[in-house]
């Protein structure tokens, strides 16, 4: 089978990845394979093939928005049948006995593991997953669909809801890449107003069309205080920017794995009146859960850009320098239908 993996991680200019030819891989006990049919190109992704993110595995295939057909079950695999169309996410396993665990905060298990990055992922023809750890797709979700919302979607969901949003509330987005126009979209839906601060022009002119109150660069302060913000861009130096826009009692998300340094902050310029910042990590397969079931319901609508697998590197560049609006996906096999 066809598959990247990180050889030198390094600037994507560099040419961290290479394209391989790999033995397909045999699901272990509890393990299902996937024919993947398409994978979400995300940050992280980036993140892991510039190093910014240590090396989990060597020469590890990258890719955790991963939609395909199950075409192998392990020993001990009954959770779906062969030709069921499923989704792989960020979250590969946990302990299931830490406390974290045990109180349903699965996403800051010690233990945890991560497809793409301690397990190969979907930048490749086929891959395995612990079937534990595996969505279910709604049929109203195609390919192309489906894959953004198996990172960038969930990320933007635990952030927004993390961002303790009040009904009808102002909320600020920084950054409107892949997660935060599915973020956006959610919120709209559920009556709040929209402002967002972004350096692309072609981001600018994406929001204004979901519905956006106002938009602005990077660095703008919005016009009115804020009761919520997420931070979706790694640059730390925006960190004080949000926390001045909050008005009081508001809170700041921070959406990123990987974020620059953050500049000084002044307690009564930044947290005075019960401002707070939180930082969001990963997922749990609840967030999944959720946004699965909710995204159709509610119109969510991905906007995409399609690469074939043979141009995932070109597509983590466009990333790199900002090319592209919403996400981009790789088109593995299958099309972007059902």
């Amino acid at each position: 089978m066809r598959a990247w993996q990180v050889v030198h991680p390094g600037p994507i200019d560099s040419g961290p990845l290479e394209l391989t030819e790999l033995a397909a891989p045999q699901p272990g006990p509890g393990q299902i394979r996937l024919r993947v049919r398409a994978c979400g190109v995300c940050r992280t992704d980036l993140h892991v093939a510039e190093g910014d993110l240590a090396v989990h595995r060597e020469r590890v295939v990258p890719g955790h928005e991963v939609v395909g057909i199950v075409d192998a079950l392990g020993p001990g695999a009954r959770r779906f049948d062969l030709g069921d169309r499923v989704g792989v996410a960020w979250l590969a396993s946990t302990c299931g006995a830490c406390r974290f665990c045990r109180r349903g905060q699965e996403n800051l298990c010690p233990d945890a593991t991560f497809t793409g990055w301690d397990h190969d992922g979907g930048y490749a023809e086929a891959a395995l997953a612990d079937e534990r750890y595996v969505y279910r797709l709604p049929d109203e979700l195609s390919d192309d669909q489906a894959a953004p919302l198996l990172c960038a979607g969930i990320i933007g969901y635990r952030a927004l809801r993390a961002a303790r949003l009040p009904p009808g509330g102002r909320l600020g987005l920084y950054g409107f890449g892949g997660s935060a126009h599915l973020a956006a979209q959610i919120a709209l839906a559920e009556g709040a107003e929209l402002y967002v601060a972004t350096r692309s022009t072609e981001a600018q002119t994406l929001a204004r069309e979901l519905g956006a109150t106002w938009v602005g660069g990077a660095a703008d302060r919005s016009p009115e205080p804020l009761d919520a913000a997420v931070l979706f861009a790694p640059a730390g130096e925006l960190v004080p920017a949000c926390l001045e826009a909050l008005g009081p009692g508001g809170t700041l998300a921070i959406a990123g794995i990987h974020l620059s340094d953050i500049p000084s902050l002044s307690y009564a310029d930044h947290l005075f009146d019960e401002r707070s910042v939180r930082s969001v990590t990963a997922n749990t397969r609840a967030d999944g859960q959720e946004l699965l079931r909710l995204a159709p319901r509610l119109g969510v609508v991905a906007t995409t850009t399609p690469y074939p697998l043979e141009a995932a590197d070109i597509a983590l560049g466009d990333l790199a320098h900002d090319r592209l609006v919403g996400a981009a996906v790789l088109e593995v096999g299958g099309g972007g239908t059902p």
